[in-house]
C-alpha cells in the first residue's frame, strides 16, 4: 500500500529510525488476539470480582468496536466523536442510540478526552475492551449483573492489565505463534536495507525483553540474509519503555543481559546496548541526534505519535492496521459518494428557492432528495464496519481519530513493510489542501 503524508519528511535527514514492537514490527491476527483477550478478561471478572459465571458464555463480536472510540463511563456509552469533538454516533450497551436519544443527553457538548469521565479507544488492544463494556453494560440494565458503569470500565481494565502482568496472555501468544503472529518477510527486507544505508535503528517497545526476544525471532531471524540475529540490526534496544513516559519523564535506564533477561542497575552511555526503562531525553543526548533527525514508528496514536511530537519534536509514523478495510471501502463506495454529492448540489438550489420565493411546492422535491441521499449514505455503509462505518469519518466530517492521526502523524501506513516500496532518502510530500474559500474563489 502506499505511505500517506501530513507533513513534508525527508528521509534523507533522518539519522535514526526507532520502532515500537507489537502491531508495528511484529504483526497479529487482531481478531484472534482480542477474541483471547476478551475470554480471559471474563473468566478473570468472574474469578477476582464476583461477576456471575454466566458472562463466561458472551460470544466475542470483533465488528462491535473500531479503533478511535470512546467510552463514556458516566452514561455507559461508546462514542464516535468528530474532530470537533461533538456526539456523531453512539451505542449504549449493543444498541445503537438515535439521533433524539444522542440529542437529549449530550446537547451538542463538546467531549474532551482529557476528561477523567472519558477512556480512549484508540488501538488494535482496544477492540475487547470496547466490546466487554457494550456486552457487560447490557447485564447491568437487565439487572443481571450489580455494578455501575464506571466501576465496570475500571474493572474491565484493571483484568486486562492483569493478563498482560500475570504472563498468561504472553504465555497463550508464545505458545500458538502460528495462530497470532502474522509472519511478514518484507519488513526483515526493509530493515537490513535501513541498516546498509547507513540508519541507526532503535527498538523501543512496552514488552519486556523476554517476550520481545521471543517475538522478534520468530518474526525475523528465519528472514534475516546479511545478519543472524534481529539484536544485530539494533544499535539500542529498549524494552518496557513505559510509554509514554519514556517520552515525557525522566526514568533511569536498567541494563539487560540478553541471555538471561536479568537487568542491574546501570549509569554511562545509552548510545548502544539492551536495556529497560529509561527517557527519551538521555537516549537522544548519548547518541548525539537532535530530535529532528529521529522518526518513530508506532501503533498507538497517543503513546507513540502524540505524545512525541509534544514533547521530543520526533518525527513520527503511524501504522495503522485498519486502513486496508478502509481503502477498500472508500473505492467501492466511490460513485456513491459522487451520486450524493450531486444531489446535494441540487438540493441546496431547491432550498436557495424556498428561501428567496418562499415557494412550500420546493420542500416535497427537497424531502424527495433527502430520501435519495439517505438510501446511499445507508449503502455506503456497507462497504465499511457495520456498526461504526468509516474509521476516519463521523459522518460527514473527519473523525476525532483522524484529527489526531493529521496533526500528529508526519506519515501513516498500513504495515512497516509499506515503506520498503521508498528509498531511505526519499522525500514524502503533502497533497496540498484546500480550505473551502479557495474551493469557491
Amino acid at each position: 500500500m502506499n505511505i500517506y503524508t501530513n507533513r513534508v519528511l525527508n528521509l534523507s535527514q533522518i539519522k535514526a529510525i526507532g520502532f515500537d514492537m507489537d502491531y508495528t514490527l511484529v504483526e497479529y491476527h487482531t481478531r484472534e488476539f482480542e477474541g483471547f483477550v476478551h475470554q480471559s478478561v471474563l473468566a478473570c471478572l468472574v474469578e477476582h470480582k464476583k461477576y456471575p459465571k454466566e458472562i463466561t458464555k458472551l460470544q466475542f463480536d470483533y465488528d462491535q468496536v473500531i479503533q478511535g472510540l470512546v467510552i463514556d463511563r458516566d452514561h455507559g456509552n461508546i462514542l464516535k466523536l468528530s474532530r470537533f469533538g461533538k456526539v456523531k454516533q453512539a451505542f449504549h450497551g449493543t444498541k445503537e442510540m438515535t439521533y433524539g436519544e444522542i440529542k437529549k443527553t449530550y446537547k451538542n457538548q463538546v467531549i474532551e478526552l482529557d476528561d477523567s469521565n472519558i477512556q480512549s479507544l484508540d488501538t488494535s488492544f482496544s477492540v475487547a475492551n470496547g466490546v466487554l463494556f457494550l456486552q457487560l453494560s447490557d447485564l447491568i440494565d437487565s439487572g443481571v449483573l450489580k455494578t455501575d458503569y464506571k466501576t465496570l470500565s475500571y474493572e474491565i481494565k484493571e483484568m486486562i492489565d492483569l493478563i498482560h502482568r500475570d504472563g498468561s496472555l504472553k504465555k497463550e501468544i508464545t505458545s500458538n505463534k502460528e495462530k497470532y503472529v502474522i509472519k511478514n518477510p518484507k519488513t526483515a527486507e526493509y530493515l537490513e536495507r535501513l541498516k546498509r544505508d547507513g540508519k541507526k535503528l532503535l527498538l523501543i517497545t512496552n514488552s519486556d525483553y523476554l517476550y520481545s526476544n521471543n517475538m522478534m525471532e520468530y518474526a525475523f531471524d528465519p528472514y534475516l540474509k546479511d545478519h543472524k540475529s534481529w539484536r544485530d540490526l539494533f544499535q539500542v534496544v529498549i524494552t518496557f519503555a513505559m510509554k509514554p513516559r519514556f517520552f515525557t519523564g525522566t526514568s533511569t535506564f536498567l541494563k539487560v543481559d540478553p541471555n538471561t533477561g536479568l537487568m542491574e542497575n546501570y549509569e554511562g552511555s545509552v548510545a548502544s546496548g539492551i536495556y529497560q526503562g529509561g527517557n527519551a531525553n538521555q537516549l537522544q543526548a548519548d547518541m548525539g541526534i537532535e530530535g529532528e533527525d529521529f522518526l518513530y514508528l508506532g501503533d498507538h496514536i497517543f503513546g507513540d505519535v502524540v505524545s512525541i511530537k509534544k514533547t521530543c519534536n520526533w518525527r513520527t509514523a503511524l501504522v495503522l492496521s485498519p486502513l486496508n478495510e478502509e481503502m477498500q471501502g472508500i473505492r467501492k463506495s466511490a460513485n456513491l459518494q459522487t451520486e450524493i454529492q450531486t444531489l446535494m448540489e441540487e438540493k441546496i438550489g431547491y432550498e436557495h428557492k424556498l428561501k428567496k420565493e418562499n415557494d412550500r411546492s420546493q420542500m416535497e422535491k427537497i424531502n424527495e432528495l433527502n430520501t435519495q441521499i439517505s438510501e446511499r449514505v445507508q449503502k455506503i455503509k456497507t462497504y465499511f464496519n457495520p456498526h461504526w462505518g468509516e474509521l476516519m469519518r463521523a459522518g460527514a466530517e473527519e473523525s476525532r481519530f483522524a484529527d489526531q492521526v493529521e496533526k500528529y502523524a508526519c506519515i501513516y501506513m498500513e504495515r512497516v513493510s509499506d515503506l520498503n516500496n521508498y528509498t531511505s532518502d526519499f522525500y514524502f510530500r503533502p497533497l496540498r489542501r484546500y480550505l473551502p474559500h479557495e474551493l469557491q474563489p
